[in-house]
């Protein structure tokens, strides 16, 4: 979800985010790796940036489609799903996703899964319950920030660099212009009609996370508070 691209993670961010997992490496084995996949979909690549991308060769017939693919994510200023994840290890989760363009979304997982993303504000809020961890990110420095920008566009700050066409099928990937070494987001639409239905992001390691929707549903206007998180100490959740 995605324009102004996404800005290397610097300094105090940065440090909160890597010393959260740090201090989470006591997790059992299939705990710790969940949450790897889950901010390697955050922090795709928090690294210098390196040498300008290279875009990939593209037809008069591919421009014209990617102004459509353009359109119609504009066109998206609302949506609800289900979503299934499939981190770099094949681990699996799932749950509820909320997308309200410009700057909000929310990733709802389904227990035991102990995760929960918001996006409002201009942060990124991911919230651990088990540890009763949270990290508060810049929502310009995550991949998904693309898709939440006020208006999406497929140049400029953002270089394509893999346009395929399959079978009733698009690809689109890109990466930010200025820091390709951040990792890439490539786009997965159907094409009759044309769909967003899945998006992959590929960390500065190589590894692979991925993201599929089911049971969209396009428009309507979602309650603030799904927006916002508050914490809640873990010593008043029961009153005291």
């Amino acid at each position: 979800m995605l324009l102004p691209g996404f800005p290397l993670l610097y300094g105090s961010a940065a440090s909160a985010a890597f010393a959260s997992v740090g201090r989470q490496c006591h997790m059992a084995g299939m705990h710790r790796r969940s949450l790897f996949a889950l901010l390697s979909l955050l922090l795709a690549g928090a690294v210098p940036a390196r040498a300008a991308p290279v875009a990939a060769p593209l037809t008069p017939a591919d421009h014209a489609e990617l102004d459509k693919i353009a359109a119609y994510l504009n066109g998206i200023t609302a949506l609800k799903a289900k979503f299934l994840q499939v981190a770099p290890d094949g681990q699996v989760s799932q749950g509820i996703a909320w997308l309200e363009r410009p700057g909000r979304m929310r990733f709802q997982y389904d227990p035991p899964s102990p995760y929960l993303l918001v996006a409002g504000y201009g942060l990124l809020v991911f919230h651990d319950s088990s540890l009763d961890q949270t990290t508060n990110i810049p929502l310009s420095s995550t991949p998904l920030g693309v898709l939440l920008a006020p208006h999406i566009t497929l140049t400029g700050a953002v270089t394509v660099t893999g346009f395929q066409r399959l079978p009733g099928e698009f690809d689109v990937t890109l990466v930010r212009t200025d820091a390709p070494g951040q990792g890439s987001l490539t786009l997965v639409f159907s094409t009759a009609p044309l769909t967003l239905r899945q998006w992959a992001v590929r960390d500065a390691q190589g590894k692979l996370t991925r993201v599929s929707l089911y049971d969209v549903e396009l428009g309507g206007h979602f309650p603030a508070h799904l927006f916002s998180y508050v914490r809640i100490p873990s010593n008043n959740r029961n009153g005291n």
